[in-house]
């Protein structure tokens, strides 16, 4: 695909948990299905690698769930839509609000979304 600026992470949660995501507090997290929508301008592909690695800082919302035990990555979607747009486009419902979208203008309220059950 040329020039990607958007994607979304595929996460599968095996079984219910309850996550600290850094200063929004802690949550649970049903187990199955969810998708989180980012972006990088430059450097997608160094992202989603970084989003990947067990080894990382917890700079992220994401991150704080990705390493949480039970929890991994499935699938990874690029895309040249804007990511606000992507992820409204998405299904699933916003179960963390303001998840990974402290810089989102559009309203999306959160950028991961609960899909459902395996």
């Amino acid at each position: 695909m040329n020039n990607p600026t958007s994607y979304q992470l595929q996460i599968d949660v095996s079984r219910r948990l309850r996550c600290v995501v850094g200063r929004l507090g802690s949550f649970e997290f049903a187990a199955g299905r969810y998708v989180y929508t980012g972006s990088a301008k430059r450097g997608i592909e160094a992202r989603i690698a970084r989003h990947l690695r067990s080894e990382k800082a917890m700079r992220w919302h994401i991150d704080y769930l990705l390493a949480m035990p039970g929890v991994k990555v499935t699938g990874v979607l690029r895309s040249r839509r804007d990511e606000c747009r992507l992820n409204q486009a998405s299904a699933g419902s916003a179960v963390v609000p303001g998840f990974g979208a402290s810089d989102c203008k559009a309203g999306c309220g959160a950028h991961l979304k609960y899909v459902g059950r395996r």
